[in-house]
C-alpha cells in the first residue's frame, strides 16, 4: 500500500466511524507493522576468539589477518568482533598491528582474558585478576567494547559459587558476558587439519571448505530451532569462530551459505542489544552456549546439543570426507 492510499483509507474510515473511535485509530491499527513473516527472523553476528592466534594449518600468521579482513569486506560483513588475549601481544609487534588493522577495518575488540585460562582450573580471584590485566590493555583502545567472553566457554562448570563470584565481578567492572549461541567447533576442524599436515596426509581442500561451511550452517539452523523451542521467538544469534587459517580461507563461503539459507548478517552491537543476552542461566553445568544453557534451564525436551561438537563425530567426518580414509576398501 502506498502512503497516499493509506491516508485515503484513513480519511474514509474517519467519515464512516464515530469521532471517539477515529481519535483512537492509529496507522499501526490500520496497517500494522510488518508481519512476522516479513521481518528478518534469521539474524546472526560473527565473532572470532583467540586473537592473536598462533600458526595454523596453511597460512603464514603474518598474512592471515590481512586475508581475513579482505574476506570479511568482500563478504559484506560490516562489523565482526575479535576477542583478544593481550598476553600474546608485545608493544608494537605484528600481533598488535593486526588488532589495530581489525579495528581500522570497522570491527570491534573485546576481552577474552589475558592468558586464556579455564575458570574451572582457577580461583575466582585469580581469574578476575587475569581479566583485569586484559582490560588494562584493551579499555583505552579504539574499537573497544566492554564485553568478556569466557575461554573455552567455561563459566565454572559445577562450581556455582565460583560462577557467581565471577559474574558479580564482571558486573562490578562494567563488563557483560559476551555469550555465543552458534558453535561448530571450528577450532577442532583447524586442529585436525594441522595434525594431518604434520603427518604428511593429503588434504582435500574443497572437501575441507565444504565441511567447514556445512558444519557452521547446520549449527546455525540447529540453534534457530532450539531457540524457538526454548524462547518461542527468534533472537539475533552470535556465531563463535576463531581467528584461524580456515576462517581466512572460507569465511566468504560461509557467509554466502548462510545468506542462501535466509540468514541476515548483523553487527555484534545489534545482536547484543537483544535483552536475551542479559540472561544469567542457572544450570547444573555453567558451560556452553547461551541457548543450550537456557534450554536446560527451561527443561526443553529433545536434542539440546549440536552433535558435531562431539569431537569423535567431528573427527570421523574429517577423516572420511577430507582425508578420504576408507575409500576403495572392501
Amino acid at each position: 500500500m502506498t502512503v497516499r492510499a493509506l491516508f485515503l483509507l484513513l480519511a474514509l474510515i474517519a467519515l464512516l466511524l464515530p469521532e471517539q473511535v477515529t481519535r483512537r485509530l492509529t496507522i499501526d491499527q490500520v496497517m500494522p507493522p510488518a508481519a512476522a513473516s516479513d521481518m528478518p527472523t534469521k539474524r546472526i553476528a560473527i565473532s572470532f576468539d583467540d586473537a592473536p592466534r598462533g600458526p595454523g594449518a596453511f597460512l603464514n600468521p603474518d598474512e592471515r589477518p590481512a586475508m581475513l579482513i579482505a574476506a570479511l569486506k568482500g563478504a559484506g560483513v560490516d562489523q565482526a568482533a575479535f576477542f583478544v588475549n593481550p598476553g600474546r601481544i608485545s608493544a608494537g609487534d605484528r600481533h598488535e598491528k593486526a588488532i589495530d588493522a581489525y579495528v581500522a577495518a570497522g570491527h570491534v575488540i573485546a576481552d577474552h582474558s589475558f592468558t586464556h585460562p579455564r575458570l574451572s582450573g582457577s580461583s575466582a580471584e585469580a581469574y578476575l585478576a587475569n581479566i583485569d590485566r586484559a582490560e588494562a590493555w584493551l579499555k583505552d583502545r579504539p574499537g573497544y567494547r566492554p564485553w568478556f567472553r569466557y575461554p573455552y566457554l567455561d563459566e565454572g562448570g559445577r562450581n556455582k559459587g565460583k560462577r557467581d563470584a565471577v559474574r558479580e565481578g564482571l558486573v562490578a567492572r562494567g563488563l557483560r558476558d559476551a555469550y555465543v549461541t552458534v558453535d561448530g567447533s571450528d577450532w577442532h576442524i583447524e586442529q585436525l587439519a594441522v595434525d594431518a599436515g604434520r603427518a604428511g596426509q593429503l588434504i582435500d581442500m574443497d572437501a575441507l571448505r565444504d565441511l567447514y561451511v556445512e558444519t557452521h550452517v547446520l549449527s546455525a539452523e540447529f540453534t534457530y530451532d532450539l531457540t524457538e523451542r526454548t524462547l518461542g521467538r527468534p533472537i539475533p544469534q552470535v556465531m563463535l569462530l576463531h581467528e584461524t587459517d580456515l576462517a581466512a580461507l572460507f569465511i566468504g563461503d560461509l557467509v554466502q551459505a548462510l545468506r542462501d539459507k535466509g540468514w541476515e548478517i548483523v553487527t555484534m552491537d545489534a545482536a547484543y542489544a537483544d535483552p536475551v543476552y542479559a540472561e544469567k542461566p542457572d544450570t547444573p553445568m555453567a558451560a556452553g552456549t547461551l541457548v543450550e544453557m537456557l534450554a536446560w534451564e527451561h527443561k526443553v525436551t529433545g536434542m539440546r546439543w549440536f552433535d558435531r561438537n562431539e569431537q569423535a563425530v567431528g573427527a570421523r567426518l574429517f577423516r572420511t570426507r577430507v582425508l578420504h580414509e576408507g575409500e576403495g576398501q572392501e
